[in-house]
């Protein structure tokens, strides 16, 4: 069992990682300065949690295929791409499915993997793969980081450059930064909800086997 989800962990990492080169590829012949557009593409939280996610399914692989259980830092890393990817689903399709992005021309398949079909192959590989362990709540600090970080990065180099990766974050929006207080603050309960949900799941005698 363990092995077979492990081979599906790297054709899943694949699928991913060719979405987000396919996307930066056809991009970067659109742009004319490339080296601005290489940061403002790994800027977005949707490429940084699809490659955190790629990522994690392969050092995942690598665990099924050698260990019966996943090792407790692992656990704890899948836990937070889990929360990352089922955020960057659930905004992007309730927010900014009909907003056309500044990435150049979307590359329509590679768009549905990143923000679709990869969010919920990695919900259901929290739910699915065996081998994990009970996450402890204090877990949901370490999770709730790394996007605390990236809203900080965010909003700090914002103004100085003069681009948002996205259109709610953007103060020039209609109710300025009042508007943009109200998605982070709603954004970050969300990611927080998520993250107790997925320490919840890992914690149930179905789950954590």
């Amino acid at each position: 069992m363990r092995t077979a989800f492990g081979v599906i962990r790297i054709i899943a990492a694949g699928v991913i990682i060719a979405a987000i080169v396919a996307q930066l590829v056809h991009s970067i012949t659109l742009v004319p300065d490339v080296t601005h557009f290489l940061v403002n593409f790994f800027s977005y939280f949707t490429i940084l949690s699809n490659a955190l996610a790629a990522v994690a399914l392969l050092i995942g692989a690598y665990y099924s295929f050698t260990r019966r259980r996943d090792p407790a830092w692992y656990n704890l890393s899948l836990a937070a791409v889990v929360t990352y990817m089922a955020t960057t689903g659930v905004v992007y399709n309730l927010l900014l499915r009909n907003i056309p992005l500044d990435q150049g021309s979307t590359v329509p398949w590679s768009n549905e993997v990143l923000h679709l079909i990869a969010p919920i192959y990695i919900v259901l590989v929290w739910i699915l793969t065996p081998g994990k362990s009970a996450l402890k709540w204090p877990s949901i600090w370490t999770i709730i980081a790394f996007p605390l970080a990236w809203s900080v990065y965010t909003m700090i180099r914002g103004p100085l450059v003069g681009w948002y990766p996205y259109p709610f974050l953007n103060p020039a929006q209609p109710g300025g930064y009042g508007a943009v207080a109200v998605y982070v603050v709603a954004i970050a309960g969300f990611i927080g909800l998520m993250a107790c949900v997925v320490i919840a799941l890992s914690r149930t005698k179905i789950l954590a086997r």
